[in-house]
């Protein structure tokens, strides 16, 4: 079984919606288990208007049985309640005579407004910014949802926290510090925005997901792609990650041990993260992401009017001063995608019990070696 999804929908549209195919059969599932993603992904210090508008809540229209997973492919639809007030703009159908009251023609530096606009010839620059919002990762949240579920039907568990805002660093893991509050309250007085840093960690991991026998099927690469495909993350690393280049093998590689009552290896550290040649080695997958500030400001920085080519101040759309906690969640559940998958992958079936046996089997291999 390969699993996969596809979303869509525009920030500003009815609804978003995702298929998602690949889930075993006989997955125990609800829209409780989605929805408290959903939730946890709209709060943060520094969140902006839209969270005061949106409730984010799944609709689950195919898939899924009495509680249990089908097989088939599942259909998820999230609506945007802010579309109330979007509906001539957002109009799918032609309207004769209309005028755009929001047509933006102002690119935002940093934002794939003007790129995109370039690239797709789009005159109204609305029609990148749509899809391109942070929006999207509300659709992608409930894939994760759906995946955490099945991998906690193996024991893997995961967790994520904000560890830096704009240079203020964290003390206790879920909590933002006084210092970390203080950065994104100045930010917001004036009108600027702040990026940051999350820590992910898997545990209860199995040893050999992934591969090192081709470069698309390694693992930690495939997770790096998924956290660099969220909006304003601009770098990746696990474990000591740019850490390493600072100090010596000796120090760096995570020496093996072996336990004779276990019957297992294990690493006497996890420098690197939980992985080695793009397989997971049975310790904690520690992963963290850098995100940018957040392109919008309310004190716009200078842009060009696509239309007259005069400088102007760029736009401004409704935003957040920081979504660095929001990060942490959409970053958790993402992930949660490409271990679930990679887990199919090696330990596939129809039914989420012959996934099981057939884990179960793995697992004896492992301990039989």
């Amino acid at each position: 079984m390969n699993l996969k999804y596809l979303t869509a929908g525009e920030s500003h549209g009815p609804c978003l919606t995702v298929i998602l195919e690949g889930i075993p059969a006989g997955l125990s599932l609800s829209a409780k288990d989605i929805n408290k993603e959903l939730k946890r992904r709209q709060q943060g210090y520094g969140r902006g208007g839209r969270m005061k508008i949106e409730s984010d809540k799944v609709r689950i229209t195919a898939g899924l049985r009495h509680g249990k997973t089908l097989g088939s492919p599942l259909s998820l639809i999230i609506e945007n309640k802010d579309h109330k007030a979007w509906k001539k703009e957002m109009n799918p159908e032609a309207v004769a005579h209309f005028k755009s009251k929001k047509f933006v023609s102002r690119p935002r530096p940093g934002h794939a407004d003007l790129t995109g606009g370039l690239k797709y010839n789009h005159k109204d620059l609305r029609n990148v910014l749509e899809r391109a919002s942070a929006r999207e990762t509300a659709a992608r949240v409930a894939v994760g949802a759906v995946c955490r579920v099945l991998l906690q039907n193996f024991g893997i568990t995961c967790s994520g926290y904000v560890t830096n805002i704009g240079g203020a660093f964290a003390r206790e893991a879920g909590k933002l510090s006084g210092a970390m509050k203080a950065n994104i309250d100045a930010a917001r007085d004036n009108g600027d925005s702040l990026g940051g840093e999350v820590e992910i960690i898997f545990s209860h991991v199995p040893q050999g997901l992934g591969s090192y026998v081709h470069y698309d099927r390694k693992l930690d690469a495939k997770m790096a792609q998924t956290l660099l495909s969220i909006q304003a993350v601009k770098g990746v690393e696990f474990g000591l990650g740019f850490d390493a280049a600072n100090l010596p093998g000796s120090v760096v590689h995570d020496a093996i041990s072996y336990d004779k009552k276990k019957k297992s290896f294990s690493r006497q550290t996890n420098h690197a993260g939980g992985f080695e040649g793009g397989m997971t080695t049975g310790e904690e997958i520690i992963v963290r992401a850098v995100m940018k500030p957040i392109s919008t400001l309310y004190k716009p920085l200078d842009s060009v009017d696509i239309k007259t080519k005069k400088a102007f101040k760029a736009s401004v759309e409704r935003s957040d001063t920081c979504a660095v906690e929001a990060l942490a969640v959409i970053a958790e559940n993402i992930l949660c995608f490409d271990l679930a998958k990679a887990l199919i992958e090696k330990c596939g079936g129809d039914s989420v019990e012959e996934m099981q046996r057939n884990y179960k089997g793995y697992l004896k291999q492992l301990k039989a070696y």
